[in-house]
């Protein structure tokens, strides 16, 4: 079995028993001994530690992984205007289909009604963080302290100084050349230890998903029924057909082999529901499965991590249309177009910022004019469709990494074209032959 059948089996089978606890503790069938058990060493115990231990080796890799792409791929492109033209591409194509998803979000809401006839709980309460101003998000771009910026993860911080020293590798003569060569074999390494942890990525993804389902109840999504489908649906159209729709219009290639292909990256988007922690996996799928120079990988899939999140703006979308119904608030045109405008910038502007799907919708709550209270009436399914919403946001992460690769002819369509390109088994890694073209993920 491939790796991925691995993973989508840990997951089925992580959902079913996890929910299969929490039928059985709702119900209270179990002995009081045999529930403490399940409790505390299964639940808060085996599942708890291997699933955190699991999204700590992946944090692991995401900033020596970023900073050694960025910087491999910034000295290859060489030149000002060849990096700055992918970078205007990148943005441009970010921010659109964010306008799109936030735009379809809306329309469907509006159409469908998900707060039509939910009445509003007396203790409704929600306490926002308050976001940061545009000024200030751009200052911070620029980090003090490089070393610091690793350190606590701030990637947009990460990303500018990466770019900056790749730049100056290019200018740098002899030198310079020695430590482009010393950074791409260090890439080979980190993608090596990538190869590695997957190996145990079904074990993880189980541990996760048992954990997180045992503790869910249906309830949850009963009382919510109607905007927890409203969001997924919109999800699922926006990232199977929004996103097929571009690569075919723009670039011409057949989106059935980038959703093929992509299969691995949904299944650990949804099971870490963190752009983040998906990266090593992204990059290697776009460049060794989609065949995209790691030159522009290496800038476009972390940057899309970091400002690109198409998936939260379908929650917002609809969010907002859900509360302003309970609340009993008509949105005018004027107060929709805002909508659209402040949740497509908000998703660079406040990308740093931890909790920043909450802190952004608190954002357009206030814009639209409606309660930043109703946030509390939708915290009991957000975790299930954040991890629904990260899978959208990671499907735009490879399809505009696709889409500007193609631009610049930075596509190797022989990869592209291959069904089988770098598929792994647990039998079949390469840990002595080219490491540039290991088994990796189905």
């Amino acid at each position: 079995m491939t790796l991925t059948g691995r993973i989508l089996v840990a997951m089925v089978a992580g959902i079913l028993l996890g929910s299969g606890l929490n039928f059985l503790s709702s119900h209270g069938v179990l002995p009081t001994g045999l529930q403490s058990f399940i409790d505390n060493f299964l639940i808060g115990g085996l599942f708890d530690v291997v699933g955190r231990i699991f999204i700590a080796s992946l944090k692991m890799l995401v900033v020596p992984l970023v900073f050694v792409s960025l910087i491999c791929g910034a000295s290859a492109l060489g030149s000002n205007t060849r990096m700055g033209r992918i970078a205007i591409r990148t943005i441009t194509l970010y921010l659109l289909t964010t306008a799109i998803a936030v735009s379809t979000a809306l329309l469907v809401a509006v159409v469908a009604g998900p707060g039509e006839g939910v009445s509003v709980p007396g203790e409704a309460h929600f306490v926002t963080q308050e976001a940061p101003p545009l000024a200030d998000v751009l200052v911070n771009m620029v980090p003090t302290n490089p070393i610091r910026a690793m350190a606590d993860g701030s990637m947009l911080q990460v990303i500018v100084f990466a770019l900056l020293l790749g730049f100056a590798i290019t200018r740098s003569g002899e030198p310079g050349e020695r430590i482009a060569a010393f950074f791409k074999d260090f890439e080979v390494i980190i993608m090596k230890i990538v190869a590695m942890l997957m190996v145990l990525a079904p074990y993880g993804v189980f541990a996760l998903l048992s954990k997180l389902f045992s503790q869910l109840g249906v309830s949850a999504i009963v009382d919510l029924a109607k905007y927890f489908f409203t969001v997924v649906m919109v999800l699922l159209f926006h990232g199977l057909v929004v996103y097929s729709a571009l690569t075919k219009a723009l670039i011409g290639l057949p989106p059935s082999v980038v959703l093929y292909k992509m299969r691995s990256v949904w299944a650990f988007a949804f099971s870490t529901a963190s752009s983040a922690a998906t990266i090593p996996v992204t990059m290697r799928t776009v460049e060794k499965r989609l065949g995209v120079s790691a030159s522009v990988a290496g800038f476009t899939v972390p940057l899309g991590a970091t400002i690109n999140m198409d998936g939260t703006a379908i929650m917002q979308g609809v969010a907002t249309v859900f509360i302003a119904q309970v609340y009993g608030v008509d949105l005018s045109l004027a107060a929709l177009a805002t909508v659209v405008l402040t949740a497509t910038l908000a998703s660079v502007g406040t990308a740093a910022v931890p909790g920043v799907g909450l802190i952004t919708l608190a954002l357009v709550l206030e814009q639209a004019g409606l309660p930043v209270e109703g946030i509390a009436l939708i915290i009991g399914v957000d975790r299930l469709l954040d991890m629904v919403r990260t899978a959208v946001n990671v499907t735009g992460d490879v399809t505009v990494s696709l889409i500007v690769a193609e631009f610049e002819g930075q596509v190797d369509k022989t990869v592209f074209g291959d069904w089988n390109a770098d598929v792994m088994t647990p039998e079949n890694i390469d840990t002595e032959g080219d490491p540039d073209r290991a088994h990796f993920l189905d």
